[in-house]
Protein backbone atom coordinates (compact mmCIF):
# COMPACT_ATOMS: atom_id res chain seq x y z
CA UNK A 1 0.00 0.00 0.00
CA UNK A 2 2.97 2.18 0.72
CA UNK A 3 4.39 1.56 -2.70
CA UNK A 4 1.05 2.74 -4.31
CA UNK A 5 0.29 5.59 -2.42
CA UNK A 6 3.95 6.79 -3.22
CA UNK A 7 3.58 5.91 -6.86
CA UNK A 8 0.34 7.70 -6.97
CA UNK A 9 1.91 10.98 -5.17
CA UNK A 10 5.41 11.22 -7.03
CA UNK A 11 4.28 10.19 -10.23
CA UNK A 12 0.72 11.03 -11.11
CA UNK A 13 -0.40 13.86 -8.54
CA UNK A 14 3.40 14.99 -8.16
CA UNK A 15 4.04 15.39 -12.21
CA UNK A 16 1.52 18.32 -14.05
CA UNK A 17 2.59 16.46 -17.39
CA UNK A 18 1.76 13.16 -16.38
CA UNK A 19 -1.28 14.56 -14.10
CA UNK A 20 -2.73 16.29 -17.20
CA UNK A 21 -2.04 14.30 -19.76
CA UNK A 22 -3.54 11.47 -17.86
CA UNK A 23 -6.85 13.64 -17.48
CA UNK A 24 -6.87 14.30 -21.23
CA UNK A 25 -6.35 10.70 -21.91
CA UNK A 26 -9.38 9.71 -19.93
CA UNK A 27 -11.38 12.42 -21.41
CA UNK A 28 -10.64 10.99 -25.14
CA UNK A 29 -11.65 7.59 -24.24
CA UNK A 30 -14.96 8.81 -22.42
CA UNK A 31 -15.53 10.48 -25.83
CA UNK A 32 -14.95 6.99 -27.83
CA UNK A 33 -11.78 9.10 -29.72
CA UNK A 34 -10.03 6.89 -32.19
CA UNK A 35 -6.79 5.07 -30.73
CA UNK A 36 -5.06 7.68 -32.91
CA UNK A 37 -6.53 10.93 -31.69
CA UNK A 38 -5.96 10.18 -28.08
CA UNK A 39 -2.28 9.15 -28.39
CA UNK A 40 -1.99 12.27 -29.87
CA UNK A 41 -4.03 14.48 -27.78
CA UNK A 42 -2.79 12.64 -24.46
CA UNK A 43 0.97 13.52 -25.61
CA UNK A 44 0.44 16.92 -27.38
CA UNK A 45 -1.12 18.20 -23.84
CA UNK A 46 2.16 16.61 -21.96
CA UNK A 47 4.00 18.28 -24.67
CA UNK A 48 2.27 21.81 -24.21
CA UNK A 49 2.84 21.46 -20.29
CA UNK A 50 6.88 21.06 -20.86
CA UNK A 51 6.39 24.27 -23.33
CA UNK A 52 4.69 26.36 -21.07
CA UNK A 53 6.06 25.38 -17.93
CA UNK A 54 10.18 25.75 -19.78
CA UNK A 55 9.10 29.22 -20.40
CA UNK A 56 8.34 29.82 -16.70
CA UNK A 57 11.31 28.59 -15.82
CA UNK A 58 13.43 30.72 -18.26
CA UNK A 59 11.19 33.52 -16.61
CA UNK A 60 12.24 33.11 -12.90
CA UNK A 61 15.13 31.37 -13.51
CA UNK A 62 17.39 32.83 -16.17
CA UNK A 63 15.92 36.23 -16.32
CA UNK A 64 14.77 37.57 -12.96
CA UNK A 65 17.02 35.89 -10.56
CA UNK A 66 19.34 37.89 -9.96
CA UNK A 67 16.96 41.36 -9.11
CA UNK A 68 16.70 39.29 -6.00
CA UNK A 69 20.45 38.66 -5.50
CA UNK A 70 21.02 42.12 -5.74
CA UNK A 71 17.90 43.23 -3.77
CA UNK A 72 19.66 40.75 -1.00
CA UNK A 73 23.06 42.57 -0.80
CA UNK A 74 21.74 45.79 -0.14
CA UNK A 75 18.85 44.92 2.43
CA UNK A 76 20.00 44.17 5.86
CA UNK A 77 20.24 40.17 6.45
CA UNK A 78 16.42 38.85 7.87
CA UNK A 79 15.77 37.93 11.63
CA UNK A 80 16.88 33.89 11.59
CA UNK A 81 13.94 31.46 11.07
CA UNK A 82 14.34 27.63 11.60
CA UNK A 83 13.54 25.58 8.02
CA UNK A 84 12.07 22.55 8.49
CA UNK A 85 12.09 20.27 5.51
CA UNK A 86 8.57 19.90 5.01
CA UNK A 87 8.31 18.04 1.83
CA UNK A 88 10.75 14.73 3.52
CA UNK A 89 9.61 14.69 7.01
CA UNK A 90 5.88 15.09 5.99
CA UNK A 91 5.87 13.52 2.28
CA UNK A 92 2.99 11.23 3.27
CA UNK A 93 0.95 13.40 5.16
CA UNK A 94 0.85 15.89 1.95
CA UNK A 95 0.32 12.79 -0.49
CA UNK A 96 -3.21 11.89 2.11
CA UNK A 97 -4.35 15.33 2.19
CA UNK A 98 -3.65 15.61 -2.22
CA UNK A 99 -5.63 12.51 -2.53
CA UNK A 100 -8.39 13.52 0.23
CA UNK A 101 -8.79 16.88 -1.27
CA UNK A 102 -8.72 15.80 -5.00
CA UNK A 103 -11.50 12.79 -3.95
CA UNK A 104 -13.71 15.90 -1.94
CA UNK A 105 -13.10 18.64 -5.03
CA UNK A 106 -14.23 15.48 -7.37
CA UNK A 107 -17.93 14.65 -5.24
CA UNK A 108 -18.49 18.22 -4.77
CA UNK A 109 -18.45 18.87 -8.56
CA UNK A 110 -20.62 16.20 -9.30
CA UNK A 111 -22.80 16.47 -6.98
CA UNK A 112 -23.40 20.67 -5.93
CA UNK A 113 -23.45 23.46 -8.58
CA UNK A 114 -19.51 24.10 -8.00
CA UNK A 115 -18.34 22.77 -10.75
CA UNK A 116 -14.17 23.49 -11.05
CA UNK A 117 -11.89 20.31 -10.97
CA UNK A 118 -8.80 21.68 -9.79
CA UNK A 119 -6.05 20.84 -12.11
CA UNK A 120 -3.07 22.52 -11.60
CA UNK A 121 -1.08 19.74 -10.88
CA UNK A 122 2.27 21.15 -8.67
CA UNK A 123 -0.62 23.30 -6.64
CA UNK A 124 -1.80 19.59 -5.66
CA UNK A 125 1.01 19.75 -3.66
CA UNK A 126 1.92 23.14 -3.01
CA UNK A 127 -1.33 23.69 -0.79
CA UNK A 128 -1.05 20.75 1.48
CA UNK A 129 2.82 21.58 1.54
CA UNK A 130 1.81 25.25 2.71
CA UNK A 131 -0.97 24.08 5.08
CA UNK A 132 1.11 20.90 6.81
CA UNK A 133 3.53 23.34 7.51
CA UNK A 134 1.21 25.75 9.08
CA UNK A 135 0.08 23.00 11.31
CA UNK A 136 3.63 22.07 12.13
CA UNK A 137 4.77 25.70 13.34
CA UNK A 138 2.14 25.38 15.70
CA UNK A 139 2.38 22.07 16.77
CA UNK A 140 0.24 20.03 15.59
CA UNK A 141 1.03 16.27 14.35
CA UNK A 142 -0.80 13.22 13.50
CA UNK A 143 -4.46 12.91 12.71
CA UNK A 144 -5.47 16.45 13.50
CA UNK A 145 -2.68 17.51 11.38
CA UNK A 146 -3.54 15.92 8.35
CA UNK A 147 -7.55 16.48 9.04
CA UNK A 148 -7.02 20.43 9.08
CA UNK A 149 -4.61 20.30 6.12
CA UNK A 150 -7.36 18.35 4.31
CA UNK A 151 -10.02 20.14 4.99
CA UNK A 152 -8.09 23.81 4.01
CA UNK A 153 -6.89 22.13 0.70
CA UNK A 154 -10.69 20.59 -0.21
CA UNK A 155 -11.94 23.92 0.80
CA UNK A 156 -9.31 25.87 -1.29
CA UNK A 157 -9.79 23.59 -4.43
CA UNK A 158 -13.67 24.28 -4.40
CA UNK A 159 -14.24 27.62 -3.39
CA UNK A 160 -11.01 29.86 -5.26
CA UNK A 161 -11.89 28.34 -8.84
CA UNK A 162 -15.38 29.11 -8.34
CA UNK A 163 -14.70 32.59 -7.12
CA UNK A 164 -12.20 33.32 -10.40
CA UNK A 165 -14.56 31.53 -12.58
CA UNK A 166 -17.21 34.74 -13.49
CA UNK A 167 -13.51 37.10 -13.76
CA UNK A 168 -12.26 34.33 -15.55
CA UNK A 169 -15.28 34.44 -17.91
CA UNK A 170 -15.15 38.19 -18.42
CA UNK A 171 -11.73 37.96 -19.55
CA UNK A 172 -11.95 35.86 -21.83
CA UNK A 173 -15.33 35.77 -22.84
CA UNK A 174 -16.33 32.26 -22.52
CA UNK A 175 -16.68 29.23 -19.28
CA UNK A 176 -15.09 26.79 -20.92
CA UNK A 177 -12.15 27.14 -17.88
CA UNK A 178 -11.13 28.79 -14.87
CA UNK A 179 -7.86 29.33 -12.46
CA UNK A 180 -7.29 27.06 -9.90
CA UNK A 181 -3.20 29.06 -8.44
CA UNK A 182 -2.88 31.20 -5.36
CA UNK A 183 -3.27 34.48 -6.88
CA UNK A 184 -7.31 34.55 -6.48
CA UNK A 185 -7.08 36.84 -3.40
CA UNK A 186 -5.25 39.60 -5.24
CA UNK A 187 -7.52 38.71 -8.52
CA UNK A 188 -10.72 39.48 -6.60
CA UNK A 189 -9.31 41.99 -5.41
CA UNK A 190 -8.46 43.62 -8.08
CA UNK A 191 -11.52 42.93 -10.57
CA UNK A 192 -13.81 44.78 -7.78
CA UNK A 193 -11.64 47.56 -7.67
CA UNK A 194 -11.84 47.70 -11.61
CA UNK A 195 -15.61 47.65 -11.49
CA UNK A 196 -15.64 50.30 -8.90
CA UNK A 197 -13.15 52.77 -10.25
CA UNK A 198 -12.60 51.37 -13.77
CA UNK A 199 -14.01 51.73 -17.01
CA UNK A 200 -13.78 48.36 -19.35
CA UNK A 201 -14.19 50.27 -22.54
CA UNK A 202 -10.27 51.54 -22.12
CA UNK A 203 -8.75 48.60 -22.44
CA UNK A 204 -4.96 48.27 -21.91
CA UNK A 205 -4.89 46.19 -25.50
CA UNK A 206 -6.24 49.45 -27.34
CA UNK A 207 -3.69 51.73 -25.99
CA UNK A 208 -2.09 53.44 -29.02
CA UNK A 209 1.58 53.37 -30.10
CA UNK A 210 3.16 56.14 -32.30
CA UNK A 211 4.35 54.11 -36.07
CA UNK A 212 7.60 54.60 -34.53
CA UNK A 213 7.41 52.65 -31.39
CA UNK A 214 5.14 50.26 -32.86
CA UNK A 215 7.59 47.33 -31.86
CA UNK A 216 6.87 47.78 -28.22
CA UNK A 217 3.35 46.27 -28.46
CA UNK A 218 5.53 42.91 -28.84
CA UNK A 219 5.20 41.89 -25.03
CA UNK A 220 8.28 39.85 -25.72
CA UNK A 221 10.11 43.14 -26.10
CA UNK A 222 8.60 45.22 -23.70
CA UNK A 223 8.97 42.82 -21.61
CA UNK A 224 12.70 42.78 -22.20
CA UNK A 225 13.36 46.53 -22.14
CA UNK A 226 11.35 46.64 -18.72
CA UNK A 227 13.92 44.07 -17.17
CA UNK A 228 16.83 45.09 -18.09
CA UNK A 229 16.16 49.08 -17.23
CA UNK A 230 15.29 47.15 -13.85
CA UNK A 231 18.71 45.58 -14.46
CA UNK A 232 20.19 48.88 -14.50
CA UNK A 233 18.84 50.89 -11.86
CA UNK A 234 20.60 47.94 -9.67
CA UNK A 235 23.41 47.83 -10.65
CA UNK A 236 23.59 52.02 -9.92
CA UNK A 237 22.24 50.87 -6.36
CA UNK A 238 24.40 48.23 -5.71
CA UNK A 239 27.38 50.98 -6.43
CA UNK A 240 25.62 53.59 -4.36
CA UNK A 241 25.79 50.67 -1.40
CA UNK A 242 29.57 50.31 -2.08
CA UNK A 243 28.78 46.64 -3.42
CA UNK A 244 30.53 45.56 -6.59
CA UNK A 245 27.48 44.20 -9.45
CA UNK A 246 30.34 41.87 -11.16
CA UNK A 247 30.84 40.23 -7.72
CA UNK A 248 27.16 40.35 -6.89
CA UNK A 249 26.19 38.72 -9.78
CA UNK A 250 28.61 36.34 -10.41
CA UNK A 251 30.61 37.54 -13.70
CA UNK A 252 33.44 38.79 -12.43
CA UNK A 253 35.75 36.14 -12.84
CA UNK A 254 34.04 35.44 -16.48
CA UNK A 255 35.00 37.29 -20.03
CA UNK A 256 31.64 38.83 -19.94
CA UNK A 257 31.13 42.65 -18.68
CA UNK A 258 27.16 44.46 -17.09
CA UNK A 259 26.31 45.00 -20.31
CA UNK A 260 26.44 41.21 -21.54
CA UNK A 261 24.59 40.23 -18.57
CA UNK A 262 21.89 42.74 -18.33
CA UNK A 263 21.40 41.95 -22.29
CA UNK A 264 21.14 37.89 -21.71
CA UNK A 265 18.76 38.48 -18.65
CA UNK A 266 16.43 40.80 -20.36
CA UNK A 267 16.02 38.64 -23.70
CA UNK A 268 15.90 35.52 -21.65
CA UNK A 269 12.69 37.25 -20.32
CA UNK A 270 11.35 37.78 -23.97
CA UNK A 271 12.29 34.32 -24.82
CA UNK A 272 10.43 32.80 -21.85
CA UNK A 273 7.43 34.86 -22.62
CA UNK A 274 7.28 33.35 -25.97
CA UNK A 275 7.71 30.23 -25.10
CA UNK A 276 5.55 29.98 -22.04
CA UNK A 277 2.27 31.84 -24.21
CA UNK A 278 3.13 29.45 -27.22
CA UNK A 279 3.04 26.36 -24.32
CA UNK A 280 -0.51 28.13 -23.23
CA UNK A 281 -1.86 27.85 -26.59
CA UNK A 282 -0.72 24.53 -26.99
CA UNK A 283 -2.13 23.03 -23.33
CA UNK A 284 -5.53 25.15 -23.76
CA UNK A 285 -5.94 23.15 -27.67
CA UNK A 286 -5.98 19.70 -26.28
CA UNK A 287 -6.94 19.71 -22.27
CA UNK A 288 -10.00 21.94 -22.86
CA UNK A 289 -11.64 19.56 -25.52
CA UNK A 290 -10.49 16.53 -24.02
CA UNK A 291 -11.89 17.27 -20.56
CA UNK A 292 -15.35 17.70 -22.19
CA UNK A 293 -15.61 13.84 -21.77
CA UNK A 294 -14.74 14.03 -18.23
CA UNK A 295 -17.58 16.86 -18.11
CA UNK A 296 -20.44 14.52 -20.18
CA UNK A 297 -19.67 11.29 -18.51
CA UNK A 298 -18.15 11.60 -14.96
CA UNK A 299 -19.04 15.18 -13.55
CA UNK A 300 -21.98 16.79 -15.95
CA UNK A 301 -20.99 20.68 -15.94
CA UNK A 302 -17.63 20.13 -14.94
CA UNK A 303 -14.31 22.48 -16.10
CA UNK A 304 -11.36 22.77 -15.69
CA UNK A 305 -9.51 24.63 -13.24
CA UNK A 306 -5.97 25.29 -14.92
CA UNK A 307 -2.50 27.51 -13.81
CA UNK A 308 -2.02 31.32 -14.15
CA UNK A 309 -0.39 31.69 -17.44
CA UNK A 310 -3.66 30.31 -19.70
CA UNK A 311 -5.01 33.59 -19.31
CA UNK A 312 -1.99 35.91 -20.31
CA UNK A 313 -2.73 35.51 -23.75
CA UNK A 314 -5.94 37.54 -23.64
CA UNK A 315 -4.59 40.66 -22.24
CA UNK A 316 -0.65 40.90 -22.58
CA UNK A 317 -0.31 44.45 -22.15
CA UNK A 318 -2.31 44.64 -18.84
CA UNK A 319 0.25 41.32 -17.51
CA UNK A 320 3.38 43.73 -18.33
CA UNK A 321 1.80 47.26 -17.08
CA UNK A 322 0.56 44.94 -13.97
CA UNK A 323 4.30 43.51 -13.38
CA UNK A 324 5.89 46.60 -13.59
CA UNK A 325 3.47 48.31 -11.40
CA UNK A 326 3.67 45.70 -8.81
CA UNK A 327 7.70 45.24 -8.66
CA UNK A 328 7.14 49.55 -8.25
CA UNK A 329 4.57 49.55 -5.35
CA UNK A 330 6.15 46.19 -4.08
CA UNK A 331 9.65 47.62 -3.40
CA UNK A 332 8.32 50.84 -1.72
CA UNK A 333 6.34 48.93 0.56
CA UNK A 334 9.32 46.56 1.17
CA UNK A 335 11.73 50.06 1.96
CA UNK A 336 8.73 51.10 4.14
CA UNK A 337 7.89 48.34 6.08
CA UNK A 338 11.61 46.97 6.67
CA UNK A 339 12.50 50.95 8.48
CA UNK A 340 8.98 50.18 10.43
CA UNK A 341 10.76 46.62 11.65
CA UNK A 342 6.93 45.28 12.05
CA UNK A 343 7.78 42.09 10.50
CA UNK A 344 9.95 39.13 12.20
CA UNK A 345 11.70 39.07 8.78
CA UNK A 346 12.91 41.21 6.08
CA UNK A 347 10.69 40.81 2.81
CA UNK A 348 12.52 40.37 -0.38
CA UNK A 349 11.16 41.35 -3.51
CA UNK A 350 8.20 39.58 -4.83
CA UNK A 351 9.06 39.25 -8.47
CA UNK A 352 7.68 35.43 -9.49
CA UNK A 353 4.52 36.79 -7.27
CA UNK A 354 4.54 40.39 -8.92
CA UNK A 355 4.32 38.55 -12.78
CA UNK A 356 2.06 35.43 -12.27
CA UNK A 357 -0.31 36.36 -9.19
CA UNK A 358 -0.14 39.92 -9.81
CA UNK A 359 -0.42 39.84 -13.50
CA UNK A 360 -3.40 37.53 -13.44
CA UNK A 361 -4.56 40.11 -11.09
CA UNK A 362 -3.69 43.02 -13.77
CA UNK A 363 -5.35 41.23 -16.30
CA UNK A 364 -9.01 41.02 -14.31
CA UNK A 365 -9.01 44.64 -13.71
CA UNK A 366 -8.43 45.82 -17.10
CA UNK A 367 -11.24 43.06 -17.85
CA UNK A 368 -13.77 44.90 -15.14
CA UNK A 369 -12.18 48.81 -15.54
CA UNK A 370 -9.66 48.99 -18.35
CA UNK A 371 -6.42 50.49 -17.82
CA UNK A 372 -7.12 52.05 -14.61
CA UNK A 373 -8.54 49.03 -13.26
CA UNK A 374 -5.22 46.88 -14.28
CA UNK A 375 -2.80 49.42 -13.21
CA UNK A 376 -4.87 50.55 -9.50
CA UNK A 377 -5.56 46.57 -8.93
CA UNK A 378 -2.02 45.73 -9.51
CA UNK A 379 -1.02 48.93 -7.50
CA UNK A 380 -3.00 47.65 -4.81
CA UNK A 381 -1.89 44.23 -5.29
CA UNK A 382 1.60 44.96 -4.89
CA UNK A 383 1.05 46.06 -1.58
CA UNK A 384 -1.41 43.94 -0.33
CA UNK A 385 1.41 40.86 -1.11
CA UNK A 386 4.58 42.41 0.79
CA UNK A 387 1.94 42.66 4.07
CA UNK A 388 0.91 39.22 3.51
CA UNK A 389 4.15 37.92 3.00
CA UNK A 390 5.47 40.04 6.19
CA UNK A 391 2.86 38.95 8.49
CA UNK A 392 2.44 35.26 7.08
CA UNK A 393 6.08 35.13 8.98
CA UNK A 394 4.88 35.10 11.93
CA UNK A 395 3.24 31.65 11.07
CA UNK A 396 6.03 30.20 8.60
CA UNK A 397 8.99 31.17 10.69
CA UNK A 398 9.53 28.04 12.18
CA UNK A 399 8.78 25.68 9.30
CA UNK A 400 9.46 27.04 5.80
CA UNK A 401 9.33 30.72 6.01
CA UNK A 402 12.82 31.01 3.72
CA UNK A 403 10.36 29.47 0.90
CA UNK A 404 7.34 31.94 1.68
CA UNK A 405 10.00 34.77 1.19
CA UNK A 406 10.16 33.82 -2.76
CA UNK A 407 6.55 31.97 -3.30
CA UNK A 408 4.39 33.79 -0.72
CA UNK A 409 2.54 36.87 -1.10
CA UNK A 410 -0.87 35.81 -2.07
CA UNK A 411 -3.54 32.54 -1.24
CA UNK A 412 -0.44 30.54 0.19
CA UNK A 413 0.03 33.17 3.41
CA UNK A 414 -3.74 34.31 3.47
CA UNK A 415 -4.51 30.70 3.63
CA UNK A 416 -2.06 29.80 5.59
CA UNK A 417 -2.55 32.47 8.34
CA UNK A 418 -6.32 30.97 8.87
CA UNK A 419 -4.55 27.29 9.16
CA UNK A 420 -1.71 28.28 11.57
CA UNK A 421 -4.51 30.30 13.45
CA UNK A 422 -6.79 27.51 13.90
CA UNK A 423 -3.79 24.95 14.48
CA UNK A 424 -2.84 27.04 16.84
CA UNK A 425 -6.12 27.18 18.59
CA UNK A 426 -6.47 23.25 18.68
CA UNK A 427 -2.73 22.55 19.85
Amino acid sequence: MEAILNFVIQEIFGQGAIFLALIACIGLILQKKSFSEVVRGTIMTAVGFFVLSTGTGLITGNSIDGISTAFNTIMPQAIESTTVDIGAEYGTEIGIVMILAFAVNILVARFTKWKSIFLTGHMLYWFPFVFIAAGVDAGLTGGKLIILAAVFTALYMVVSPNLMRPFVKQVTGDDSFTIGHPTTCLSVISGLLGKVIGDKEHSTEDLNFPKSLGFLREIAITGSFAIALTYLVMYFILLANGQDPAVVWGYAEGSTGIFTYIFTHAIYFGVGITIMLQGVRMLIAEIVPAFQGIAEKLVPGAIPALDVPVIFPCAPNALLIGFIVAMITSIVTILITGSMGIFPTVVIPLISTCFFEIGCASIVGNATGGVRGAVVGAAVSGVIAVLLVGFGAYFFNNTIQSWMLVFGGQDFDLWGMLVGAIARLIA
